[in-house]
């Protein structure tokens, strides 16, 4: 079978509608050369006789056939074979998170964390081609995740976090620090980090704006996020029976700081206050870090001519012989 075929000569097929118009008028003029005789016997008329008289029919339309192949052929059938290689380029992306006591608030659904979770995971879903990495931080930090692009044990990591890991704190600077170590060395066009984080840094040996410094020096983008909404949120203490009971915590996030870390490192501060918004800075994000990939196109045409014109050679070789030997008419 031939696949993708195309037409060189694709006009020249029109003149397969003369085929049609070539039998009516074989059939019109065969009844008026013939016309219909009516005879008390035909007992006088031979097998040879009759024989010649049906191949006269099947040599016109041998000659239909060979003369379709011819226009076929003429029309230079040829089929393609296309090849697609493609260059990527990707980006190394650290994902930092803030796993402290206070992402159990619920001012996102469920809480802040398992909605930065979801939402991170979308993320990395939506970008197959990047090396991506996972680190967390509360009042120390360590890297959950190695830059891989095994996105599917990423995620599986992803869900593994937890508060409570690691002891409490907000350690911003230490989880930044944490992340430029992770890329440092990577020669990916682009290197990012994502910090989000829903407080004030608060301890750790590392100042956030000095790690930031060290970021911009290795050429590293971070992005931050300050997740809370405005005000207080919800958040959940079991009282002495160990219930369940929410109180009103005020959202403390130094915004000051994580626009200066953005901003030294040529990135971008969001500000994300319910699921929502939260997953529109991510999607923006997205959209700034896209990763390079340069598709190259190969297409080779193959003429597919030759078993056309061969059949139809074939075909008027026999009606030749045909007419020549088995339909002669001697004199």
């Amino acid at each position: 079978m031939l696949n993708n075929i195309e037409f060189a000569n694709p006009n020249l097929l029109y003149l397969l509608l003369l085929i049609p118009a070539m039998i009516a008028w074989y059939v019109w003029r065969f009844s008026r050369k013939f016309p219909t005789l009516q005879m008390s016997s035909t007992a006088f008329i031979s097998n040879g006789l009759a024989l010649k008289s049906v191949l006269v029919h099947v040599l016109f339309g041998i000659e239909m056939i060979a003369l379709m192949l011819l226009i076929v052929a003429l029309a230079r059938p040829q089929s393609s074979e296309k090849n697609k290689t493609m260059n990527v380029e990707g980006i190394d992306i650290i994902m930092s998170v803030d796993i402290s006591g206070s992402m159990l608030a619920e001012d996102f659904q469920p809480n802040r964390l398992e909605a930065a979770k979801k939402v991170a995971m979308n993320f990395v879903d939506d970008r197959p081609n990047d090396r991506i990495g996972l680190v967390v931080f509360a009042g120390e930090s360590f890297t959950q995740c190695p830059l891989t692009t095994d996105h599917n044990v990423l995620n599986g990591l992803f869900k593994e976090i937890k508060i409570g890991m690691i002891e409490d704190g907000t350690a911003i600077g230490s989880g930044l620090a944490t992340s430029v170590s992770r890329l440092k060395d990577s020669e990916a066009i682009s290197k990012v980090i994502i910090l989000l984080t829903d407080g004030v840094n608060n301890t750790g040996s590392i100042d956030p704006v000095s790690a930031a410094e060290i970021a911009k020096t290795f050429g590293i983008r971070v992005y931050t996020i300050g997740v809370g909404t405005n005000g207080t949120a919800p958040y959940p203490v079991q009282d002495v029976f160990g219930r369940k009971r929410y109180q009103q915590t005020e959202v403390n996030i130094d915004e000051d700081m994580l626009r200066k870390i953005a901003s030294i490192t040529g990135a971008k501060y969001f500000r994300a206050t319910d699921n929502q918004s939260l997953s529109t800075i991510y999607s923006e994000i997205d959209k700034l870090e896209k990763s390079r990939i340069e598709v190259y196109e190969y297409e080779k045409k193959n003429e597919e001519y030759f078993p056309f014109a061969l059949a139809a050679l074939i075909l008027l070789f026999v009606d030749f012989l045909l007419r020549g030997f088995v339909l002669r008419i001697f004199p």
